[in-house]
């Protein structure tokens, strides 16, 4: 056998590591790196950890050579690596992409006629008219009476003072509260408590808002004694059990909102009554809230199970204390996050229903702005209205809105009362849902409708007289 050519001087390393002609790639230098670098034509030159074949910038080589490929079910042009299969099918190009929702104005008379016979069989029995709770609170009294606050600003004064002043009829202004002000943006409803509980004592305040917000209130509080902690992060994701101030403090909670729009609503009432009230089970299936800020405190989540359980937990103690939310924006609301989807399966409705119900809930308040423009009264409180309209984003909205969709099928009237009738029914679907749980639920008007398109109030209160009372 001939023997090999001598190495050229300087180059033992690199003949070592190059392919040879016949029988494919030659082995590396031992004790190097094993993985051959295309674009240089060798093998790596850096020294692997004792053990293995691969060095640290090539180690994940080693992993792939031991996993297998397979053909994606879903395509077989593609391959996948067979532990990676489940995750991979969730984001496949391939997958079935979820069908497009039909526009109202794409039934056909029939199917809209079935739909509304539909909507009002499960909505047989209830009350169309709902109590009307306009009251308001001395807080506000000063704010409400400045002539500095123009049309807008006096509009949500307004709401804000109802919504304190049905707080105070259920007993919810106190000490020794913690409220949870969802979807709080500014933090002006928060800011209104305080104000209202100036004599309070051990009062916490969280503002939960998952978006970046400009102009907050919450500096106006720091040099008082009450804690302001804002909560970035979306509803869907927080679990108030792993909030530090209410695992250190176990406060009833008081959830409020001003204009929790569709989802979050629903969001809200779960993360309440379900998360919250379970907080001493070992459950750990939604993600810890992320980017906490607070000037109070920055105590991480590290409290343990067995220090949670180690409590002297009362049986008749509630963590909730109250919920008071104004609605709005049904047509946003979610088959997949509504609390009332099994009261929508008693009364035989389902998700195709619902999708068409939260779309046709505009109607109540497109048919008021339609009247409006028809009898050409656009004055000052018309201009207010159409302000409140735009912060509740309906853009999503106008093709329902439009009158040409339904031309002949509907007149405006009718369309305000299927909508009015859509939104009463979904909003009856969380009372089912609070009154399942325990608790006394209601929906009542709290401001005019001259004032709010949107005025109508859920709250609720433990139906037990368990309930700690507030304090003077």
């Amino acid at each position: 056998m001939a023997a090999e050519p001598p190495a050229a001087a300087g180059s033992g390393e690199r003949w070592a590591a190059e392919p040879a002609a016949a029988g494919g790639l030659r082995a590396p230098v031992p004790g190097r790196c094993g993985y051959f670098v295309e674009r240089k034509k060798r093998f790596c030159k850096m020294i692997p950890a004792q053990g293995r074949r691969f060095c640290g910038e090539h180690g994940h080589q080693e992993e792939e050579n031991d996993r297998k490929r397979i053909p994606c079910p879903l395509d077989p042009k593609h391959t996948v690596y067979e532990d990676q299969l489940q995750k991979h099918l969730k984001k496949c190009n391939s997958r079935e992409k979820p069908k497009p929702q039909l526009p109202i104005s794409s039934l056909s008379k029939e199917e809209l006629e079935d739909l509304i016979r539909k909507l009002k069989k499960a909505s047989n029995g209830l009350k169309p008219i709902l109590k009307d709770q306009t009251l308001s609170h001395q807080a506000l009294q000063e704010a409400l009476n400045d002539p500095k606050n123009g049309e807008s600003a006096f509009k949500h004064l307004k709401q804000q003072a109802s919504i304190l002043g049905n707080m105070e009829k259920l007993h919810l202004l106190g000490s020794g509260r913690c409220f949870i002000e969802f979807g709080a943006g500014r933090g002006k409803l928060s800011h209104w408590v305080d104000i209202a509980l100036q004599d309070a004592e051990n009062v916490h305040f969280l503002l939960v808002e998952r978006a970046t917000t400009r102009f907050k209130v919450d500096g106006k509080h720091r040099k008082r004694d009450c804690i302001f902690e804002r909560l970035q992060v979306d509803i869907q994701h927080l679990c108030l059990n792993k909030v530090p101030i209410l695992e250190r403090e176990k406060l009833p909670v008081v959830g409020i909102g001003k204009h929790l729009c569709g989802a979050a609503t629903d969001l809200a009432l779960r993360c309440l009554v379900e998360s919250y009230l379970t907080q001493y089970d070992e459950r750990n299936e939604e993600p810890s809230p992320k980017r906490f800020k607070s000037d109070k405190t920055d105590t991480a989540f590290n409290s343990s199970t067995d220090e949670r359980s180690g409590k002297n937990v009362s049986e008749n103690w509630k963590p909730v204390a109250g919920i008071v939310i104004a609605l709005c924006c049904h047509h946003r609301c979610q088959w997949k996050h509504y609390v009332g989807r099994e009261f929508f399966r008693t009364v035989g409705l389902g998700p195709v229903e619902f999708n068409y119900f939260q779309r046709m809930t505009s109607w109540a308040t497109c048919g008021m702005r339609e009247t409006i423009t028809e009898a050409s009264t656009i004055d000052a409180k018309t201009k207010d209205q159409s302000s409140d309209t735009e912060e509740h984003d309906q853009v999503s909205n106008k093709i329902e809105c439009s009158s040409d969709s339904l031309q002949g099928l509907l007149t405006v009237e009718e369309r305000k009362q299927i909508g009015r009738l859509c939104k009463l029914l979904i909003d009856h679907g969380r009372i089912r849902y609070l009154q399942q749980r325990g608790y006394n639920a209601a929906l009542q008007y709290y401001t005019d409708s001259t004032v709010s398109l949107e005025n109508v109030l859920l709250t609720a209160v433990p139906s037990q007289s368990s309930v700690p009372q507030p304090t003077a």
